[in-house]
Formats: C-alpha cells, structure tokens, sequence
C-alpha cells in the first residue's frame, strides 16, 4: 500500500479522533510509515486502540503514536514532542502506562525483598495536586535518586497498597527521567513548601498526616510498654523544633528500631505522613508510626567567600554574581580527548574568581548571564592562568542559578 492510500485510513478507522490532535496524528504517522513501509497503517492503527484502552483515555492519541514511534525504532525530533501534564490528582488505580512528573520530597534507601529475590527502592514525589509514592524493583534501585531533585516516570502503573494508597510501580516498559530539560522546576512545590510549619499546626490537623521537617533539640531513652492486644511496645520521644516552635514528638514500636541508632540530638530530619495527636496536656504532639517516612537530612554545606579560597581545596560550595558572560569552547586534554569548557568569572563582597566549567557543566554554565547569582557545590580550587587562583568543576559537581 503507498504511503498516500495508507493515511487515508486514517479518516475511516473505527474510534479514531479525527478532531483531537489530527494534524500532530498524521504528521506521525507519515513518519512511521515512511520509515517503517513494512508495517501496515491498521497494524498501527490496532496498537494505538491497544494503547488508548490500556490508559484509559487520559492520554492523547498524539502522545500515544510517539511511545509506539519510539518503540518501532522511529526518532522522533525533541521539538516535536509534547509530554503529557498528568497530574497526581488524575491517578486512579489500575491505570497503566502512566507518565508523570514531580519533585522527589523523600527517599527510602533501597532493600532486598527475599519472598520474590529482588531489590525495592522507593520514593515520593509530589507536584501541586498531591503526593505519591514510586516504587523501582531491580536494576532500577541503583538509579541515583536524591530529595528535591525533578523526576519524570514514564509507562508507570497505578496500584493501591494495603491501606487503600495509591502507589505508582515502574516496570521493565517503565522508565525514569531525572531533572528533564523541557520541565520548569518552579512549577513544582519545593520540599520546604511541601512541609507544615510547627507553629501552623491547629485544631484542624488533629488526626491528620503531614509532613514536616525540623531539628532535634532534646532527645529521650526509649521505654516499653504493656499493649492492650498482649504483648510489649516500644516508645521514643524527642522534641522537634523549627524556626516557628516546638513540639513534642512519639515514635512507635517497630519504628524505634528502625530509628533509634540515626536519630540525634541536633540532627535536622524531615517526617513525611507522620500524624497529629492531641496531647494529655491539651497541646499538639506529633506521631511517628509504619506509615510515616523519617529522614536524616545531610548538614548544609558551609559556603565558602572568595578571600577564603586556598590551593588544593577540596569539595567547596561557593556562591556568587556572575560578572563577566560565559564562553563555551572545546579544548584538548593532556590524554588527547575533547571536551567542553565554559569560563566566567563571579564575585561576593570579599572578592573575584573565575570559574572552570567542564564537560557536562560547561553547557549548563553557558546557559548563565552577568548578573545571575550563581552556587557551586563540590568544585575544588587550584592555578590557573598567571598563577592566579580559580574554581574548577569535576564530574559530581553542581551548577545551579539561586533564584
């Protein structure tokens, strides 16, 4: 069949969308069929049926016909994708080949399941709609994936956990995508915003999940207790504290264990789902139990000033203005491979330095304009031109703009 008598299908096939996408619909499929001549127009046509009955119809034919491209081996141009907005909220369960995207608020470290002889990693992640936890099995769990950081999860399902939750498992179709290029990170809630202040916490939390973040200010020996089913329970407190209050907090039985050798006076940490109590003394008191997620939050780095830069220094965070634009150039290295560096130059109130960007981080630093307040974290210091000092990123570097 020529590729003109095959798009007239188009037209006649039964439950196609002629007035949703049509224009982006036959674009695609003049491509897969140029490229594929192979395959026949209802071959495809059935896999897009296929596919729009497995999603329910949440997601567009145009969206769906890029997956199938994908998947037959056809490149498709990045200007003409568009990724579908799905939204936390629209999840329901036994939904399938799901993409979504959300900020990662918390992260558990990775486990092995002996009933089915896997390994498990799961995280939440949440955009302005809600919150849901994602679950990877296998070789997935060494995927680097770190709280606050911007994910797409692609071909994921929907199931319901045994408390009625629901859960979004990435399978072998599935696929994560970690701070896409085409997102807006400020379209998605930070982890501060996500979390309740102490001091906002009222009478209408009572009974309720939430989740918050503070620091530890007194912490006490755990203790058992009789439980009214038999048997003994165990019991932590500790006094949580942020920059609006404190409170007092409960930890139970099997999380004790759990937390017990992490949790530290002057630690900060963040408790996803924890539940607000009422307090014996008619106050507030915070509830750690199975369902609640606690994290130990790394210490912020010290930032570095310029005039305190020194040879040899290692692992840094420095921030600064941008003062002078990038330039983007490739060099050879002393092993005889090229690679990309942009430099610029930054300054604070103590001083001026320029600034090294290799590989990956030159594109990203090219992007930067004078004027742009710029954070440095893990860069190292050494000579540079005219035995003057200066910043020079490596591979586990970051670049970020402060907005």
């Amino acid at each position: 069949m020529f590729l003109a008598e095959k798009l007239k299908f188009l037209t006649v096939f039964p439950g196609f969308s002629v007035e949703r996408s049509m224009d982006k619909v036959r674009e695609l499929m003049e491509k897969i069929l140029a490229e594929k001549p192979e395959i026949s127009a209802e071959a495809i046509m059935a896999r897009l049926e296929q596919e729009r009955r497995k999603t329910g119809g949440y997601i567009s034919d145009d969206i769906l016909l890029q997956a199938i491209a994908a998947e037959l081996g056809v490149k498709i141009s990045k200007q003409n994708i568009r990724i579908p907005r799905m939204k936390i909220k629209d999840l329901i369960p036994g939904l399938s080949n799901v993409t979504i995207t959300g900020r990662v608020i918390a992260t558990y470290p990775s486990k092995a399941q002996s009933k089915w002889g896997s390994k498990k990693l799961s995280f939440f992640i949440a955009d302005r709609t809600g919150i849901i936890k994602v679950i990877l099995r296998n070789n997935r769990v060494n995927l680097n994936i770190k709280t606050g950081q911007i994910v797409r999860v692609r071909c994921g399902y929907v199931r319901e956990d045994r408390w009625g939750k629901l859960e979004l498992h990435v399978g072998e179709r599935g696929s994560i995508e970690v701070d896409p290029e085409d997102i807006e990170a400020k379209e998605y809630p930070t982890v501060v915003e996500f979390s309740t202040s102490i001091g906002e916490i009222t009478k209408a939390h009572r009974d309720k999940r939430i989740h918050l973040r503070g620091r530890i200010r007194d912490i006490y020996q755990p203790s058992t207790f009789e439980k009214r089913s038999g048997g003994k329970g165990k019991v932590l407190r500790f006094i949580l504290e942020d920059e609006t209050g404190r409170i007092q907090t409960v930890v139970w039985n099997e999380k004790v264990d759990e937390l017990e050798a992490l949790l530290a006076s002057g630690a900060t940490i963040q408790l996803v789902n924890a539940k607000v109590k009422s307090a014996l003394n008619g106050s507030f008191e915070i509830h750690v139990d199975s369902k609640t997620y606690v994290e130990v939050l790394e210490p912020q780095k010290q930032i570095t000033k310029i005039a305190q830069l020194a040879e040899g220094m290692e692992g840094i965070t420095i921030e600064g203005k941008v003062t002078v634009a990038p330039t983007l150039r490739e060099v050879k290295t002393s092993k005889g491979e090229i690679v990309k560096l942009t430099t610029f130059e930054i300054e604070d109130e103590t001083g001026r330095v320029t600034v090294s960007a290799w590989r990956e981080n030159a594109e990203k630093a090219a992007l930067l304009k004078a004027g742009d307040t710029v954070v440095i974290k893990n860069a190292y210091v050494k000579k540079g031109l005219k035995n003057n000092l200066e910043i020079s990123t490596k591979n586990s570097s970051t670049i970020c703009i402060r907005q």
